[in-house]
């Protein structure tokens, strides 16, 4: 890896950091996870496939520049931020309104071909702000320019964080049948988990909105 200027420091960091990002409730999680439930397993993996083609198109986006288009206009950067700010408020409110439904909590959802599934897991993760301020501000931050080849550490950090996320959300959609089951037996754990989510999803919300911080570029 020190042939592109990627040192092993840099790829823990970026698995640490993907690790705890990908196990902190978020659009795609909720999105994976409630397709697994509703239709199956293989629903849920194809659900993950789109999510993964989500990050790729993150990641080759901000690979070629478009970190350098948000740093020229910065508006569209804290136009993004505050949208998804508002997109995790509202997600949080659907958790914690009464009689608000929990991720997984079996539901009443049409069932959709691969086709509709892959593409809406693209666009799950394409609206989802955690994506846009991990390639935005996050990542780059591991990149040394001065190494040289960052297109090539650009693309290396980011297959690791999709590797990641890829192994997070496949072990979910595979419990998330179990895990219903179990939750379904205790309704007060299902009300709890429920709380715990919304509460994590407007904590994200806040900071998002809060944060100061700028895109980074290479």
């Amino acid at each position: 890896m020190s042939g592109i200027g990627v040192d092993t420091a840099a790829v823990l960091g970026v698995t640490a950091m993907s690790l705890g990002m990908a196990l902190t409730p978020g659009p795609n999680m909720m999105y994976t996870v409630s397709r697994s439930i509703t239709q199956g397993r293989r629903a849920g993996a194809v659900s993950v496939a789109g999510v993964a083609v989500g990050f790729l198109v993150y990641l080759t986006a901000t690979s070629l520049g478009l970190s350098v288009l948000f740093v020229a206009v910065p508006q569209l950067y804290v136009g993004l931020k505050v949208a998804g700010a508002a997109y995790l408020l509202w997600l949080a409110y659907q958790a914690l309104k009464p009689g608000g439904i929990s991720v997984f909590e079996p539901g009443e959802l049409p069932r959709d071909s691969d086709r509709r599934l892959f593409t809406m897991g693209v666009l799950t993760n394409l609206l989802n702000p955690k994506a846009a301020v991990l390639y935005l501000t996050l990542i780059p931050q591991f990149l040394h320019p001065e190494a040289g080849h960052v297109l090539a550490q650009s693309f290396l950090l980011g297959g690791v964080q999709i590797a990641v996320s890829v192994l997070v959300n496949s072990s979910l959609v595979v419990a998330a049948g179990g895990i219903a089951v179990f939750l379904a037996r205790r309704p007060g754990w299902l009300r709890i988990q429920r709380y715990v989510m919304g509460t994590a999803l407007g904590a994200i919300a806040v900071k998002l909105a809060t944060d100061s911080s700028k895109p980074a570029t290479a």
